[in-house]
């Protein structure tokens, strides 16, 4: 990134040589020969940094410093001495400099040094912008579409922002379509919150981890008696959602009975209770999600056409993390800040290199994955600021997903090196599976309720 810089020296040859080699680097360069004629310009134009001799014929390279401080704060002050004492470099740094370079002046010495301070400049600048976009869109979410923790501000996600703006006052049924981990919850929550049924139950429904009986009970209810271990009455989940919103979450896995089951509630706004004579009328807005083509399975005759097509009134489709980058840096540094106050563990900067090895990595799990990581992280993390190696090993092999024990770090604890690996083991079965729990267990050799609990133990399962 080109910057402005100043440079105040008053040996010639020491200045041009100064000069020449940070024009190289593409920067816009002044200069001046003495302090007084350094602060002048400082009070004309704005400069990222200023580079000073510590010892000038007007004033030292210190009290430079601090009138360049007074008329901005924000920006990094380097002095350079051929006088270099401890001490002298412990007050320079103690009032605000943001290095001391020793002479004899070694130019690649000088360009490291002074590189390293702009990189952490575009660091500081990137984490401050990113903490006032958050800042800026998560109030905006809140005053003006309670849209929760949905952040992002790629053009994907602003239109489904759009979307949710449009059909929340509406009663249709809205089908959330995407991959595990997307927010789809997070999506079905706000459309309910910014509806005229916002006051009234928002029921959700997990309709992949029920057996087929249990679930027609879950969504019904049943009457006491009505088969073994029923002592009592119990209201379903639709009853209880009367004049609210319900919200089925893996609507693709329920069987071809239930299928029908829930058309019948769709067409005739009633239910029957397991073991009920007489039909109840509810009034409930259906939200399903999944993250199948149920398109697909229609047309295979997996699931019935006419349901589709009636869940699929309003589609909104989620686009995968690693289909809007550009919102990874905003997410990392929300989570950041949720998980941190949290654990009471106040980090708030991520470092550059960390940030580019989020962006890079694929994202199987989205952000349900990020979020996880970042945690993790946070667990990890003995500075102020996360750095790379902060991370799991899913993201130091460059963001490429391959099971490499070899890369593992030595200094983390071998639990955690076995629950990446056992999570990359896990995320590929279900690459493999097509997102098909059933078959992704098959081919882990492990059970489906044992997938389960390792799909919602690693964040992966909504």
């Amino acid at each position: 990134m080109k910057r402005r810089i100043l440079v105040i020296e008053d040996d010639s040859t020491m200045r041009e040589g100064m000069c020449y080699s940070l024009l190289k680097e593409g920067h816009h360069v002044e200069s001046a020969e003495d302090g007084v004629k350094g602060i002048s310009l400082g009070k004309k134009k704005l400069f990222d940094l200023v580079i000073t001799d510590y010892r000038l014929k007007s004033m030292n390279g210190i009290e430079v410093m601090e009138e360049i401080k007074k008329i901005n704060p924000e920006t990094d002050v380097v002095l350079i001495t051929a006088y270099g004492t401890m001490e002298l470099a412990v007050e320079a740094i103690n009032k605000g400099a943001s290095d001391c370079i020793s002479k004899p002046l070694s130019l690649e010495d000088f360009r490291t040094r002074i590189k390293n301070v702009l990189q952490n400049r575009a660091i500081r600048e990137e984490n401050q912008r990113l903490g006032e976009e958050n800042l800026y869109l998560r109030k905006e979410v809140a005053q003006q579409y309670n849209f929760g923790e949905i952040i992002g501000h790629s053009k994907a996600m602003s239109r489904v922002f759009q979307q949710i703006r449009k059909i929340a006052p509406t009663d249709s049924s809205v089908l959330i379509t995407g991959e595990s981990g997307t927010g789809k919850e997070l999506v079905a929550h706000s459309i309910h919150n910014l509806s005229p049924r916002k006051d009234n139950p928002f029921i959700k429904v997990n309709c992949g981890v029920l057996v087929d009986s249990l679930l027609e009970s879950e969504l019904f209810g049943h009457e006491k008696g009505a088969f073994t271990n029923a002592i009592k009455r119990k209201r379903g989940k639709f009853e209880l959602a009367d004049t609210g919103s319900i919200f089925l979450d893996e609507i693709g896995d329920i069987s071809e009975n239930m299928q029908v089951k829930l058309l019948r509630v769709l067409q005739e706004k009633e239910i029957d209770r397991v073991g009920a004579e007489q039909t109840k009328k509810v009034d409930v807005r259906i939200i399903a999600a999944t993250n199948q083509n149920l398109g697909e399975l229609a047309q295979k005759g997996k699931f019935r056409e006419d349901l589709y097509y009636r869940l699929n009134v309003i589609p909104i489709h989620l686009p995968p993390l690693r289909g809007r980058k550009k919102d990874i840096p905003l997410l990392a540094h929300h989570f950041l800040e949720k998980k941190g106050a949290e654990m009471q563990k106040p980090i708030s900067m991520i470092s550059q290199k960390a940030l580019e090895a989020l962006e890079k990595y694929n994202w199987p799990g989205n952000i349900r994955e990020l979020q996880n990581l970042i945690e993790r992280a946070l667990v990890l993390c003995d500075e102020d600021e996360i750095h790379l190696h902060d991370f799991p090993v899913l993201l130091e092999n460059e963001g490429q997903n391959k099971l490499n024990v070899s890369n593992a770090n030595e200094d983390l604890p071998l639990t955690i090196v076995l629950e990446d690996i056992e999570l990359q083991l896990i995320k590929r079965a279900m690459e493999k599976a097509g997102g098909v729990k059933t078959k992704a267990a098959e081919l882990l050799g492990i059970k489906t309720s044992a997938l389960y609990y390792k799909l919602d133990k690693y964040s992966i399962l909504e």
